[in-house]
């Protein structure tokens, strides 16, 4: 007889479902289901149906589970990792109201410039929940329902975001936990309580569609019997307090003590490290979150990683072996073509009304290896502008734990470890966030049998590094990356007015 737990990370664009042994940490049985972002909405706007992720999750747990021919009664106890930021409103009856405005929404800039004014600028709202008010967040999307949608927010009783809504759907509870909480900026991240100024800026009737904030270690309930017998797994399993993606990709990346630095490359692109106490940015361009193991998570987030290399590998009719050697023909820096690549805005450094920009295009760098290999290094230089950030803070990495897909790619972790200048390591579970989840549920399972262990006992037995796909950085190529670096944050710096003005053209052209 075996011991098993529960990992799904639900995400934007898949959920994956790991069941994992609780002894060993093998993962026994695996799945993912796909879906879409709703298409066909106005510039900026991006939104899914909460009862897509619920009804990707159910299709992937049943496989899952089959996959891993594990009996019900072996399963103790379900985690849950969702994508960030979401905005789930239900009403009264429980139902969803409509369809989430995702992290990557960036029609709530008027609201959040609107909010931030409420409490006296950003200085002030920094002071107030530890971040600036930024349109990936949920409080200006959920001002955003209240102007345009008044009718729907007459409606609206409780605040969920996406991984909390599946907890609800698997416990029938409402609440939150410190770390997913923290990227609503409703909550003042040092205190780990909702700001009361935060909430009167949006309408202070919110207070009460908030649910209750509970720790990291605790459940937010027990399996419903109905979802029980659907699945076949025992009623009253533990389902763990769960947390955004990033929390548990940390988890799964063993970044659970001062150190360590993970760098996740998918849709987005986020770097974060654990910290002992909150790490806030006067500047607002780090996110000052908590982490889902009671302590804090600095965290920047980039919203165009891979959104950018698939655009260039599905234009030219690539598979991904051959986008990655189209890359490989050419030297570090592709003779000076340079992507910045704010293709859905971004978040870090905060330009919500940015586009692309191919820069140093010519003859001969208009062509497929260029344009491949200067879309990996663009993101990566991206994603090192915020690093620099973090580091001026006092977080300074010894190593950087990749994961995502982006960190399948041997050329890319190069890539890597050439533009942060820091060792580049992958792990050899490599979807963290789920694995993250089955953790946190693993330890919240053996504190309720009342076993007295900690969160990093259980990653330092469980995480292990991949050895073989170890990138070290290489000189010559680190000081071809530093100049483009500095390149980089000019064009970003002198676009930003034409990026406004681009935005108010497509706005008045729809």
């Amino acid at each position: 007889m075996s011991t098993c737990v529960i990992g799904i990370d639900s995400g934007t664009q898949s959920t994956k479902v790991l069941v994992v042994d609780a002894i060993t940490g093998k993962v026994m049985g695996a799945a993912v289901e796909d879906y879409p972002m709703i298409s066909g909405l106005p510039p900026g706007a991006k939104e899914q149906h909460p009862h897509t992720w619920r009804d990707a999750t159910g299709k992937a747990l049943g496989k899952a589970l089959k996959a891993a021919r594990v009996p019900p009664g072996d399963v103790k106890a379900i985690g849950v990792s969702g994508q960030q930021h979401g905005f789930v409103p239900l009403d009264k009856r429980g139902e969803v109201i409509r369809p989430a405005k995702l992290w990557c929404d960036t029609s709530t800039t008027a609201e959040c410039e609107e909010i931030t004014e409420a409490l006296g600028g950003t200085k002030m709202a920094i002071r107030a929940v530890g971040n600036a008010i930024l349109p990936g967040f949920t409080a200006g999307k959920i001002l955003w329902v209240k102007k345009h949608e008044p009718k729907n927010y007459q409606k609206l009783s409780t605040v969920l975001l996406p991984h909390d809504f599946l907890n609800y759907w698997l416990t029938g509870n409402r609440s939150m936990e410190c770390g997913d909480a923290s990227g609503t900026a409703l909550l003042n991240v040092q205190e780990r309580v909702w700001s009361e100024e935060a909430i009167n800026a949006i309408d202070p009737a919110l207070k009460g569609k908030l649910p209750k904030i509970i720790s990291s270690e605790q459940p937010v309930g027990r399996l419903l019997p109905d979802v029980a017998n659907e699945f076949g797994l025992r009623p009253g399993i533990v389902v763990s307090a769960g947390g955004g993606d990033n929390m548990m990709g940390a988890i799964g990346t063993g970044n659970t003590k001062p150190g360590c630095v993970t760098a996740s490359f998918g849709t987005s692109g986020t770097i974060y490290a654990c910290a002992a106490k909150p790490v806030v940015d006067p500047k607002g361009e780090i996110a000052a979150f908590c982490d889902s193991t009671n302590r804090w998570l600095p965290l920047l987030c980039t919203m165009n990683v891979t959104v950018a290399t698939e655009m260039v590998r599905r234009n030219f009719g690539l598979s991904h072996a051959a986008f990655e050697a189209e890359a490989k023909k050419v030297a570090p820096g592709s003779n000076g073509l340079l992507l910045l690549p704010y293709l859905e805005g971004e978040r870090t450094p905060n330009v919500p009304s940015g586009t692309g920009i191919y820069f140093g295009l010519n003859p001969r760098t208009f062509n497929a290896s260029h344009f491949a290999r200067a879309a990996l290094e663009g993101v990566t230089l991206g994603m090192n502008y915020g690093l620099r950030r973090l580091a001026s803070l006092g977080v300074r990495p010894n190593q950087i734990r990749a994961t995502g897909g982006g960190s399948k790619s041997r050329l890319w972790r190069q890539i890597m470890a050439d533009v942060f200048n820091t060792p580049v390591i992958t792990l050899k579970v490599v979807e963290g966030a789920a694995y993250g989840a089955a953790i946190q549920a693993l330890w919240c399972w053996r504190l309720q049998e009342g076993e007295t262990i900690s969160i990093t006992e259980l990653t330092d037995q469980f995480v292990k590094v991949n050895t073989r796909e170890t990138a070290e950085p290489n000189p010559g190529s680190v000081a071809i990356y530093t100049e483009l670096q500095e390149i980089q944050n000019d064009l970003s710096r002198g676009a930003r007015e034409a990026f406004s003005k681009h935005r108010r053209f497509l706005l008045k052209g729809s």
